[in-house]
């Protein structure tokens, strides 16, 4: 029980630790001249990230751990990470434009579009395989798609306008 706490909270941790960092992104591409898009399907992302991870912390403190959906889930994170780091101060977890600047082709977005988001495809239904929890990742991939599927079709109206 001890492990699935420290791997629930590292995980917990990340993402308030990028939220933390979208809200500082934010406001600086905004002082840049920089418009938002689409916000009224913003809450709806936030709620579904919160009910996963208080799902997984209520189901998953009692789980076994399986080493090979972690080690999937870590290789994931690290291409979080490096996803992250292609966008720089442009990554948030917003549809934030700035006009007149080029799209990112470094890093992963030399051969994706959207990598981020493919990303959190493969964590919304990799992390509670970690716990043994197939209904969990189930329930919440096909949530997650059809959130994903506003997101990224309102992102790309906005970076073609």
């Amino acid at each position: 029980m001890t492990v699935n706490i420290v791997i629930l909270a590292i995980v917990t941790l990340q993402r308030l630790g990028e939220l933390w960092l979208s809200r500082r992104n934010t406001s600086r591409l905004l002082a840049q001249g920089a418009r938002e898009h689409a916000p009224g399907h913003y809450p709806l992302i936030v709620a579904l990230h919160a009910a996963w991870l208080a799902c997984l912390w209520l189901f998953g403190l009692k789980s076994m751990i399986d080493p090979f959906w972690l080690a999937l889930f870590v290789i994931t994170e690290l291409t979080r990470i490096w996803t992250l780091a292609a966008l720089g101060p442009r990554w948030t977890t917003r549809i934030i434009v700035l006009p007149d600047v080029p799209l990112v082709r470094r890093g992963p977005y030399r051969w994706l579009n959207h990598p981020n988001y493919w990303v959190v495809v493969a964590e919304i239904a990799i992390f509670p395989l970690v716990f043994g929890l197939w209904k969990i990742a189930l329930i919440f991939s096909i949530l997650n798609g059809a959130l994903l599927s506003i997101r990224i079709r309102e992102e790309n109206r906005a970076l073609r306008s």
